[in-house]
């Protein structure tokens, strides 16, 4: 229907004839003659209807935003002083010789060159076939298609296998919420979708492929945030006879060659590699952001003895956590925004935020101008001085190495809630005060434990996922300590999020029994949920192990995007709903007869 695209019009094609078809992007009648910018997938040129040609300039006089028109005519310079220097095709444009109306388009509910915060987010998704006509969302979906086209040519390059996996499996009791489907064939039993093809994977190298990946559909029923969907997209990768760091190198160069190509981005070679226990030590969070140089210092053993018991109840408790974070500058900051990061910090738990502004009596070495307590007192502003001794505050301030002009934030209650808390208001603070470096900070976190006490359930869980081998080391721990029992698991993090985990599996089917029975799954449950497993690793299996990368949100870090709601073509909303087809929704009785299902439907008021 055409024989060229609108956006890769070059001036060299002046004189020729040309046919093209697409959307009007906008029209404007200027003094009798009609100028369409018409665009395609390439992008956009000027087509120019004149009165003189009275049957291409009717269509002209009719076309509308979004109309789809097919134009047949000649290319030209354009006149002197109407070049576009912004557009590739500024210099060009193409006199209207025909010109066939193919579609028209209703009022439009938003216009095609808005900026995303100009369109309720509602309305995007209601409309999202029109959405996705819009310059940011075809980029967008464009880059996360070659950057998935970039990870099929590396990998196909290294001998990996291309598996498809079962979209319709058997639920398992652990990790998040399966979505069930239930069975016409096997009344009252049930599918479930994938959450991961964690298991099929491990028995494709039981199988003997070695190296195996997918691009795979995945599917988790929980609470949804800016970086989960209800159905999602990862990369899988499992490979045979490897170790730690063989997954690690491998996966490093995959990154930096996807980044490089994708986004023209240098990665560091080697990523740093960074314990567990340091990244919670140092950064409240196992996914820190190392473009943020503030860091959490630890103040449990200074405040030990202090009678201020909101600092000195923690310190004495072995979960329990004193910790600082100073802010460089941060003496600017007014009692205002102090109080809306104490209201900040409560959603994570924390019960109060105590701080420390230091002032011009303290020097830029940290320590004060004079050694007495006056001295000490006077350089610093606090509702909570009163309540710690001077061989505390001197502590605070070498510990912290504060400054004149510095102000010093402090966690003092359970590890847990002191790391969740600081670690967030570090991100917080530093996002407000313009501390976030530009670039990318990758770094392996490593060392995790493996398994974690799940204090509602009153059990252990797994950090991963039951099928992550324990330290060698480590392994006599599991039933006399498994909260001491260390992973054999890495997590990839760029600039705060993880962009992919993974880890060496349990290829011994008792090792593999022991750590369910840690989990609280005893042999024949451990039989009746993972038997094809535990069965399959009794036949040869290699060592062996893998890791996933979120494809959804790789795309949405590369496309420099808020949500990965804006790299997926057809998302959910947050409560799991798809505004455009309306779903979920009712089904026909005859169809919920044939599956021997009814619905129960809640109760007005009813949160369950």
């Amino acid at each position: 229907m055409r024989t060229h695209l609108s956006g890769q019009l070059t001036p060299n094609d002046i004189g020729e004839r040309v046919t093209l078809a697409g959307w009007v992007l906008n029209r404007r009648d200027h003094g009798g003659v009609i100028f369409i910018d018409l665009r395609d997938r390439s992008g956009r040129v000027q087509v120019v209807a004149d009165p003189d040609a009275p049957e291409p300039f009717a269509i002209a006089e009719q076309a509308r935003n979004e109309f789809v028109l097919r134009v047949t005519g000649t290319v030209r310079r354009r006149p002197e002083g109407t070049v576009n220097a912004e557009l590739p095709t500024g210099e060009i444009e193409v006199v209207a010789e025909r010109i066939e109306l193919l579609g028209r388009a209703e009022p439009l509910p938003f216009q095609m060159d808005m900026a995303d915060d100009e369109i309720s987010e509602t309305v995007r998704l209601k409309y999202r076939f029109l959405d996705l006509r819009r310059p940011p969302m075809q980029s967008a979906l464009r880059l996360r298609a070659a950057l998935i086209s970039e990870i099929r040519r590396f990998l196909d390059a290294r001998d990996f296998v291309d598996i498809e996996t079962p979209i319709l499996t058997r639920s398992t009791p652990e990790g998040a919420r399966d979505y069930l489907v239930p069975s016409r064939t096997h009344p009252g039993e049930f599918f479930a979708l994938p959450q991961s093809p964690q298991l099929f994977k491990q028995l494709l190298m039981v199988a003997g492929f070695e190296r195996y990946y997918q691009i795979a559909r995945c599917f988790r029923d929980e609470d949804l945030r800016a970086d989960r969907q209800p159905e999602f997209t990862q990369l899988d990768v499992e490979m045979s006879f490897v170790d730690e760091g063989d997954v690690i190198a491998l996966m490093e160069q995959l990154i930096r060659e996807v980044f490089k190509r994708t986004a023209d981005a240098d990665l560091p070679d080697p990523i740093p590699r960074m314990p567990y226990a340091e990244a919670l030590a140092r950064y409240g969070s196992d996914r820190p952001d190392l473009r943020i140089a503030l860091e959490l210092t630890d103040l449990t053993d200074l405040m030990k003895a202090v009678e201020f018991k909101v600092f000195a109840a923690p310190a004495n408790d072995p979960a329990g956590r004193v910790a600082a974070l100073k802010v460089p500058g941060g003496g600017q900051l007014t009692r205002a925004q102090i109080d809306h990061y104490t209201e900040f910090v409560a959603q994570f738990g924390a019960r109060g935020l105590a701080y420390i502004k230091v002032n011009e009596t303290v020097d830029a070495d940290g320590t004060a101008t004079d050694t007495t307590t006056a001295t000490i007192r006077d350089g610093l502003q606090s509702p909570i001085l009163k309540f710690l001794p001077d061989d505390a505050l001197a502590g605070i301030l070498k510990r912290t190495s504060a400054v004149r002009g510095d102000l010093i934030f402090f966690g003092a209650d359970q590890a847990a809630v002191v790391n969740d808390a600081l670690g967030a208001l570090r991100l917080e603070v530093a996002r407000d005060l313009g501390l976030v470096e530009p670039g990318w900070k990758p770094v392996w976190v490593v060392d995790f434990p493996l398994l974690a006490w799940n204090e509602d359930a009153a059990r252990w869980e797994a950090q991963h996922h039951p099928f992550t081998a324990p330290r060698a080391q480590d392994i006599e721990l599991l039933e006399s300590d498994p909260g001491k029992v260390r992973a054999r698991a890495y997590d990839l993090v760029l600039n705060g999020r993880e962009a992919g985990g993974g880890s060496i599996r349990i290829h011994d089917a008792a090792l593999q029994r022991r750590v369910l029975n840690a989990l609280g799954i005893d042999d024949a449950q451990a039989q009746t949920e993972f038997g094809f497993l535990l069965d399959a690793l009794q036949y040869g299996a290699p060592p062996h192990g893998g890791i996933a990368f979120g494809i959804d949100r790789l795309a949405a870090m590369l496309a420099g995007a808020d949500s990965i709601r804006d790299v997926i073509a057809f998302p959910k909303t947050q409560r799991a709903s798809c505004l455009l087809t309306e779903a979920p929704g009712d089904v026909d009785e005859g169809q919920l007869r044939e599956l021997g299902l009814a619905v129960k439907k809640p109760r007005t008021g009813d949160s369950k």
